[in-house]
C-alpha cells in the first residue's frame, strides 16, 4: 500500500510526488496517457527528423521556480538551451521590438522606437531585481504567502508599495503607456500578458505582462536540451530513484471516500488502489469535483460555485518541419526562440475582443516558436524544427474570418484554421509555405483528447483573470490545495497560484499533505 497516490503525470504531479518521495514516503503516479508528461511532452511526430513539442515549449516559469531549483534537476540530467534572442515582435513595416537577455541590447532596441523608452525598461527591471525574487517566491508559495510578504514590507516603503500594486493591477494597454513612449515597450508588454487569457485592457494584465517580460529579462526563455520531454523525463527518473513509481495507461475514474477521508482511487480497469495517507490530483478542479469524487461527499456551496468556474481560452497549435529557416522580413526576429505575430496592441485588442465575444479571431495572434534555433539538436543544420499556436473561444458563435469555422472541426475546419495562421505568417515572413516539408494540426478537441486537462486545449487550468485568482482559485476559499474531502488535495493548475510549468500547484499539495499526515509506517 502506498502512502500516497498522485493522479496525474503532468509537471504538477510528478513533482508532488518527487516531493512526496524526498520526504521518506512510497508514492504510485497514475497517469490516463500511455506516456507521462501532460503539457510537458515531446516527440517525432511531424517528421521523424524533426523533434517537435507536443504542447508547451518555452519555460520562464520553470527557470525562476524555487520549487524545481530545489529539486536540483540538472543534477539528473536536465540541460537547458537558449536562443540568442528571449523575444520578437516584427511590425509590418520591418521594425522589429527585441527582448534580449542583454539588458543594454534590450533598452538599445526600444530606444530605436522612441528616445527614453531604455531607460524606462531600465527602471523597471531595477525594481525586478530588487524585489523580483520576492514576488515569485510569494507568488509560488500556498495562499497567503506570509514569509515572502514579510520580506517584501521590510524592502518598501507604504508609498512605493502602493504605486507597485497600482503597476501590477493596471491593464497591460495603460501599464504601456505610462511607461513607454515608442511601441516597442508596449508590444513586449502586451504580448506577453496574451500568453494568458488577458485581454489588453484586463485589469491584472500588465502586472502579468511586466511579470513575464522580466522573467525574460533576467532568465530568457530557455528550452530543455532534446525536447520538452527531457524534463519530464528528468522529473520521472528522479521519482524512480527514490522507489516512486508511475504507471501509465491507467485512467483514473473515481476516488475513493470512506468516512469522510480519501483512502484509495478506482481506475477505469476495476482496481483499487490504495493511499495509507493521501490522494493528491493533478486533474483540472472541474474533474476532481464534477467526476472523481461523489457530490455527496461534496459541500453544496463548493458545488454551487463549481458551475461559475471559468476556463481560460481554446487552442489551436500548428506544427511544421521547415526545410529552411523562417524568411523573417525583420532581421531581428530570426534569432528570437519566441516571435509575437500580431499588429500592434490594437490587433491584440481586436483579437482579445473577438474571444470575447465567443467569434473567431479573424487575424489571429500567433505566438511562433523557433525550436531549433533555440536548441540545434531539434533538427538537421540549416531547418527549422517550429510551431504555432493561437487562441479562441471555448464556445464558438461564429466567424469573424471569411471560412465559416463553427467549431465542428472536421477536415475543412482544421485546414481553413491552419491556413488562417500560415497567412499570418506569411505577412511577416513572405514565402514561410514554401518551406514547410511537413506539418501537424492540433485542434482544441485533438489537445483535450492527449490531455484531459486541457479542455479545448485551454492550457492554464482555468481563467487567469483576477476574479479567478488568489483566494478565488478555483472557487472563493483559502487559495489553498486543501480540499473539503480529507487527504484529498488539488495539485492541478486549477489551483494557486495557476498555470505555467513551475510546479507550485503539485508542491503546495504535497506539502499540505506532509503537514496533515496521519500515522504511518514511516
Amino acid at each position: 500500500m502506498p502512502d500516497a497516490v498522485v493522479i496525474g503525470a503532468g509537471p504538477n504531479g510528478l513533482v508532488a510526488a518527487n516531493l512526496l518521495a524526498d520526504a521518506g514516503w512510497s508514492v504510485e503516479v497514475l497517469e490516463e496517457q500511455p506516456e507521462p508528461g501532460g503539457a510537458v511532452r515531446s516527440d517525432r511526430g511531424v517528421h521523424p527528423d524533426y523533434v517537435s513539442d507536443v504542447f508547451s515549449a518555452f519555460y520562464p516559469l520553470a527557470a525562476a521556480s524555487p520549487v524545481l531549483a530545489r529539486l536540483d534537476l540538472e543534477r539528473h540530467g536536465l540541460r537547458w538551451s537558449h536562443a540568442p534572442r528571449v523575444l520578437a515582435h516584427p511590425l509590418p513595416d520591418g521594425r522589429c521590438a527585441v527582448l534580449s537577455r542583454d539588458l543594454e541590447a534590450t533598452a538599445a532596441g526600444l530606444d530605436d522606437f522612441a528616445a527614453g523608452d531604455g531607460e524606462a525598461w531600465r527602471g523597471m527591471y531595477a525594481l525586478w531585481e530588487r524585489l523580483g525574487g520576492d514576488i515569485v517566491r510569494a507568488l509560488f508559495t500556498p495562499f497567503p504567502p506570509v514569509l515572502p510578504a514579510l520580506r517584501l514590507a521590510t524592502r518598501l516603503r507604504p508609498s512605493t508599495g502602493l504605486r507597485l500594486a497600482r503597476n501590477l493591477s493596471l491593464p497591460v494597454r495603460r501599464l504601456g503607456e505610462e511607461e513607454f513612449d515608442g511601441e516597442a515597450g508596449r508590444l513586449l508588454l502586451a504580448g506577453n500578458a496574451l500568453h494568458a487569457d488577458l485581454a489588453p485592457e484586463a485589469a491584472g494584465s500588465g502586472g502579468f505582462g511586466w511579470l513575464m517580460s522580466m522573467l525574460g529579462q533576467s532568465h530568457g526563455f530557455p528550452v530543455p536540451v532534446g525536447g520538452a520531454g527531457a524534463l519530464t523525463a528528468t522529473l520521472v527518473r528522479r521519482l524512480a530513484g527514490r522507489g516512486g513509481a508511475v504507471r501509465c495507461g491507467e485512467r483514473v475514474v473515481s476516488v475513493v471516500v470512506r468516512e469522510g477521508r480519501a483512502v484509495a482511487v478506482r481506475t477505469a480497469g476495476g482496481e483499487e488502489v490504495p493511499a495509507r495517507r493521501a490522494v493528491l490530483a493533478d486533474v483540472s478542479a472541474p474533474a476532481l469535483f464534477g467526476r472523481l469524487v461523489a457530490p455527496e461527499h461534496l459541500p453544496d456551496r463548493l458545488l454551487r460555485d463549481l458551475r461559475r468556474f471559468q476556463w481560460d481560452f481554446a487552442t489551436f497549435k500548428v506544427d511544421w518541419a521547415l526545410d529552411s529557416p523562417v524568411p523573417w522580413t525583420a532581421e531581428a526576429a530570426a534569432t528570437a526562440g519566441t516571435v509575437h505575430l500580431a499588429d500592434g496592441v490594437d490587433g491584440l485588442t481586436r483579437f482579445a475582443a473577438q474571444i470575447a465575444t465567443e467569434y473567431v479571431p479573424e487575424e489571429p495572434f500567433a505566438l511562433f516558436g523557433q525550436m531549433t534555433t533555440s536548441d540545434p539538436v531539434r533538427s538537421p543544420a540549416g531547418t527549422e524544427s517550429a510551431w504555432a499556436y493561437t487562441h479562441l473561444p471555448q464556445r464558438i458563435r461564429g466567424d469573424a474570418g471569411p471560412d465559416g469555422i463553427t467549431g465542428v472541426w472536421d477536415t475543412r475546419e482544421r485546414e481553413a484554421m491552419a491556413y488562417r495562421v500560415e497567412a499570418q505568417v506569411e505577412r511577416y515572413a513572405p514565402g514561410f509555405r514554401d518551406r514547410i516539408r511537413a506539418r501537424r494540426i492540433l485542434a482544441p478537441p485533438t489537445l483535450q483528447s492527449m490531455d484531459a486537462n486541457l479542455r479545448h486545449g485551454a492550457i492554464n487550468g482555468g481563467t487567469a483573470s483576477l476574479h479567478q485568482q488568489l483566494v478565488f482559485r478555483p472557487t472563493p476559499g483559502t487559495g489553498r490545495p486543501e480540499t473539503p474531502v480529507k487527504g484529498l488535495y488539488l495539485a492541478s493548475a486549477s489551483a494557486h497560484p495557476g498555470g505555467g510549468v513551475h510546479g507550485a500547484p503539485g508542491a503546495n499539495a504535497a506539502r499540505a499533505a506532509l503537514r496533515h499526515r496521519l500515522p504511518g509506517r514511516r
